[in-house]
């Protein structure tokens, strides 16, 4: 079954090769914004948001109390994602390539709801969690 999936992982690696070749060579303009996309946002998550949640992580993980870890820390890495995935378009508002019916919203008030909604979720996580810790019985040891 590995063998499969990695056939098709490298045919659909392929075929992303191809359709991206033209983009290459039809102007400098697309080059560049897309060296940008292809070069940059891997950097941006490499040097900056990655160790920083990382940090972040390791350090509230020694504050929290157990219950707590990993809603927190997994409310850290979904606010990561969102915000990475934002910043092209909180950069530059039509930075990207036009998709219709994306670019026709206020991307900010979005990120800060769904940065909302994970920590909404985080904070149901952890209590419940607490709950869960609280209410077990004492392991002996």
């Amino acid at each position: 079954m590995r063998w499969v999936l990695g056939a098709i992982g490298a045919g659909l690696l392929g075929w992303g090769a191809i359709l991206l070749l033209p983009l290459l060579f039809t102007s400098l303009g697309d080059t560049v914004s897309l060296g940008g996309w292809l070069i940059g946002g891997p950097i941006l998550h490499d040097a900056v948001i990655a160790p920083v949640v990382g940090l972040l992580g390791l350090a509230i993980s020694h504050r929290v109390g157990r219950a707590w870890r990993t809603p927190v820390i997994t409310g850290l890495v979904v606010s990561a994602v969102l915000v990475t995935l934002s910043v092209p378009w909180l950069w530059r508002t039509f930075a990207p390539y036009v998709n219709p019916g994306l670019h026709d919203r206020n991307v900010l008030l979005g990120l800060v709801i769904a940065l909302g909604v994970v920590w909404l979720a985080v904070l149901a996580a952890g209590l419940l969690n607490r709950r869960r810790v609280s209410a077990a019985p004492p392991v002996d040891g």
